[in-house]
């Protein structure tokens, strides 16, 4: 067995530093703390009061909810002293063209026909000229459009196959997860950081705080935001930029009181140079403006997102600057870049705090020791890519497929040349109907029909093996199963109630 210490840097870690609080930072400390006890390993949090967190990830995917479960958080406790609402997917307004309207909701679609995906069923039942209700087949979309709710079913039951996530306020987050990480024995260290000193090999030593104190560890997470002041400013890692296929580059976010009924979804409306987001949260409501500043100014993005809004704001407008890309390492010598500092996708299908608690993940599966094996850190910075790039394709997919060419956004937006692994997705869905699904892929191949179907993407053929099913016995079991949907939403209560009589939790959790 290694020995503890050396001056060749093998053993195993003693100690981790999480540079940046908020939602990653702390969820990040969270999870290493709840995955290493009894190793020993020193957990701390340096974050400085002078740093706002970003605040506008309040918006996710289901995902989330296995986050709480790792972690042992009880849902209701969290929901509550976070001003959580429940999610059932996401409405586009006016992607496709002006005055469309599709879902992407979260949870099953119908049920498999021969073994067959159900959205097969779907195209072979549209293209022999019905008009199904996609609310028949879907009950997260069933309920969203009613503004209600239940939880997911026993295995078995009509709503088993129903998934959500929450809408919540990502300042509530980072205070729980920080009462939770502090509970479990992680260090804050309030302060802020000028500078880091680098060993001969090209580590970081240590952290120096405006004190001049000296904060070390055998491994550094930077959770320190857009800036990447470890992965980028001081090991200078490089960022690879992915404007052309994603041109919003700003971002105008306020809040607004609340809006009744809260809808269980949330709401992303195409505007001229960009989108509108409206996440309901129980005490206010989140608004935003993500847009391209080659097509507009952000005097003008303001007026519009002002000009959208049923209430008026609470609170002064925060505009956002971002590059749309990756870090082109997400882990470099001892350093590992987790959420705003790896990278940045635009909040479209509220991905951010998915990126962030995957790349935490990731990192557990390839923990490496202090000798930090070359081909470890190599493996994880390969899946890491993999990852993101394949839902920057997803979310290229919602733009590329436009019908709109009235502003030169979305002229510019149907003109752009694909991914190569973009383009070879798309011709095989227009061919054959199929979706290629890829192993660990975080959108499913259901999640591409929806953008697929919902932008008006119709394949030349569906799958023949639907085909093998009679016409009477189809027509049958697509009856039997909008009926059983019916069934799940009758248990429904609207969204509303879940939350609006539940107490409201003490100011701190600490």
């Amino acid at each position: 067995m290694a020995r503890d210490t050396d001056e060749a840097g093998t053993g195993p870690i003693r100690s981790i530093v999480v540079l940046g609080g908020g939602t990653a930072g702390w969820a990040a400390a969270s999870m290493l703390a709840r995955a290493l006890p009894g190793t020993g390993i020193e957990l701390t949090v340096v974050e400085s009061p002078e740093i706002g967190t970003v605040g506008v990830g309040e918006a996710t995917i289901p995902p989330i909810l296995d986050l709480l479960r790792f972690l042992g958080i009880d849902e209701a406790d969290f929901c509550r002293h976070t001003q959580a609402t429940y999610k059932l997917g996401i409405r586009f307004t006016d992607w496709r063209r002006p005055g469309h309207r599709y879902w992407h909701p979260f949870g099953t679609f119908g049920a498999p026909i021969n073994r067959r995906p159900f959205f097969h069923a779907w195209q072979r039942a549209v293209a022999s000229g019905g008009s199904p209700a996609f609310t028949d087949f879907s009950l997260a979309a069933r309920l969203a459009q009613a503004n209600a709710f239940r939880p997911s079913g026993a295995p078995g039951s009509e709503s088993a196959g129903l998934r959500y996530a929450l809408h919540f306020d990502a300042g509530l987050v980072a205070r729980y997860l920080a009462a939770y990480a502090e509970r479990l024995g992680v260090r804050r260290v309030a302060a802020t950081v000028r500078g880091a000193t680098r060993a001969a090999d090209g580590r970081i030593e240590a952290l120096v705080l405006a004190d001049g104190t000296r904060v070390g560890a055998d491994l550094y997470l930077d959770c320190s935001g857009f800036r990447g002041f470890l992965i980028e400013q001081t090991l200078g890692t490089g960022y690879l930029d992915w404007r052309r296929w994603l041109p919003c580059d700003r971002a105008v976010a306020l809040p607004t009181a609340v809006v009744r009924p809260r809808p269980p979804y949330t709401e992303s409306s195409a505007r001229p140079a960009g989108w509108r987001w409206c996440i309901p949260l129980r005490h206010r409501t989140g608004n935003g403006y993500v847009y391209s500043s080659a097509h507009v100014s952000d005097e003008a993005a303001l007026a519009d997102l002002l000009g959208e809004l049923p209430v008026a704001p609470e609170a002064e407008p925060r505009v956002l600057r971002f590059t749309a890309g990756r870090r082109r390492l997400a882990w470099q010598h001892n350093v590992v870049a987790v959420g705003l500092a790896s990278g940045f996708l635009e909040p479209l299908e509220s991905t951010s705090i998915h990126l962030a608690l995957s790349s935490v993940y990731h990192l557990l599966e390839h923990f490496p020791d202090r000798s930090l094996a070359p081909g470890n850190i190599a493996a994880y910075n390969a899946a890491i890519a993999e990852e993101i790039e394949r839902i920057r394709d997803f979310i290229i997919l919602h733009y590329c497929l436009t019908e709109r060419d009235d502003t030169p956004f979305w002229r510019d937006c149907r003109a752009m040349e694909l991914p190569a692994s973009l383009a070879e997705r798309l011709e095989l869905y227009r061919e054959t109907g199929r979706i290629r699904p890829r192993a660990g892929e975080l959108f499913t191949d259901l999640s591409w029909f929806y953008i697929f179907e919902g932008m008006g993407v119709r394949p030349r053929q569906h799958d023949p093996l639907i085909d093998v099913v009679p016409v009477p016995q189809f027509a049958e079991i697509l009856r039997r199963l909008a009926a059983e949907t019916a069934e799940a939403a009758r248990g429904a209560r609207p969204h509303d109630e879940y939350f609006d009589a539940a107490p409201r939790p003490a100011e701190a959790v600490r």
